[in-house]
């Protein structure tokens, strides 16, 4: 009979985002992980083989926090819903971004993520290429959006990148210039919405 595990992957998952939420992609290694689980590098090993794997485990973490909203029947509502949970939950783990933009991971919890948008999309009654492109455009938008955000994180009146925007000569940057008061203006939610109904328009229109 194989021993019983000591710890569970949702025990491991956690212990390692709270790492990387705490201190950052580097403070992720086996060592690390160990100490926080309150066990020796090696006992690791029966769990996961190599630093991809601890990078999966991380991403894992995070998509398991993205709830799965109830299906309304409406496709368009239902691409909505599951594209603003997800980009809410990436923005409480800024650390994490990075690897769910390089990482993939055939863990339960990643594909049951990418099988719900896609179930949603396909209700739109997309198969097959354009299906496939569809889902990387939503996830696309989403992943990006909430990166371009979180590395401007204060935007608002105070933000010096768009004081510095609108002292820009006018008549050559009227446009940035433009942009830069509406930034002030919009703030991270109304910015993010706003970007998706423009996804949503050409979805429904294509």
């Amino acid at each position: 009979m194989p021993a019983k595990s000591r710890f569970t992957r949702a025990q491991l998952q956690a212990a390692a985002l709270a790492l990387v939420d705490g201190d950052g992609l580097a403070a992720l290694s086996m060592r690390s992980l160990a100490g926080a689980l309150g066990t020796g590098p090696m006992t690791l090993y029966n769990y996961v083989r190599d630093r991809d794997d601890l990078d999966a485990l991380v991403v894992e973490a995070v998509l398991a926090e993205v709830v799965r909203p109830r299906t309304r029947g409406d496709w368009q509502v239902d691409v909505r819903a599951i594209v603003e949970a997800t980009w809410r939950t990436l923005r409480r783990h800024p650390n994490v971004v990075p690897l769910v933009l390089t990482r993939r991971t055939l863990h339960d919890t990643t594909l049951d993520w990418a099988e719900h948008l896609l179930e949603a999309l396909a209700r739109s009654g997309r198969s097959g290429t354009d299906l496939l492109v569809a889902f990387r455009t939503v996830s696309g938008f989403v992943m990006g959006f909430v990166q371009a955000q979180l590395a401007q994180p204060a935007i608002g009146e105070g933000d010096p990148d768009i004081a510095r925007a609108q002292a820009l000569p006018p008549d050559r940057y009227p446009r940035l210039i433009e942009i830069a008061k509406a930034a002030s203006r919009l703030g991270p939610d109304r910015e993010f919405r706003a970007g998706l109904e423009i996804v949503m328009a050409g979805l429904t229109a294509s």
